[in-house]
């Protein structure tokens, strides 16, 4: 690995960091307006540029309680960076979900240009919570960028154990 594969591994390194600690403004740091996101086995068509990518991650990710990383590895070639790695996601309702994926990255100018994250959609939707699918559904591309400041928490979260109509 050369330094600039070196340098790239550790930017990606750093961004999970920033990720998983959910410093908001960090992970925007690592993007600009010429950055796209996609989850690729979603429906929408991702986000383009730092705030759209920060708000479109916020949505999915504020309201989990348990956020954990678990990364296999990254490994870097040229302007790529690809990571393997498990995220362990848990709610306040009692779901538990581990979603492993693989993230492809091209870094250009020291900030993320493209990201696709590539995933088992079946493996998310049997784990998460319905009122969680519901809450990330109500959002579409147009919200992305204003949500970057924030995202309105569900309108009603189940306790643990609970189940609509009980």
């Amino acid at each position: 690995m050369n330094t600039t594969e070196a340098d790239n591994a550790k930017l990606a390194g750093a961004f999970w960091q920033a990720l998983y600690s959910r410093d908001w403004q960090k992970v925007a740091g690592f993007f600009d307006d010429a950055s796209h996101y996609e989850d690729v086995p979603a429906p929408d068509r991702g986000a383009d540029g730092a705030r759209a990518i920060t708000g479109r991650l916020r949505i999915g990710l504020e309201s989990i309680d348990g956020y954990r990383h678990e990364c296999e590895r990254i490994v870097a070639q040229g302007d790529v960076v690809v990571t393997e790695h498990t995220e362990h996601w848990s709610w306040s309702s009692g779901e538990q979900v581990s979603l492993p994926f693989v993230s492809v990255q091209v870094i250009a100018e020291g900030r993320i240009r493209l990201w696709r994250d590539y995933w088992n959609l079946p493996t998310l939707l049997d784990g998460a919570p319905g009122w969680w699918l519901e809450h990330i559904m109500q959002f579409d591309v147009e919200d992305f960028e204003r949500l970057a400041d924030g995202v309105p928490p569900p309108t009603s979260i189940p306790a643990a154990g609970d189940t609509p109509g009980n």
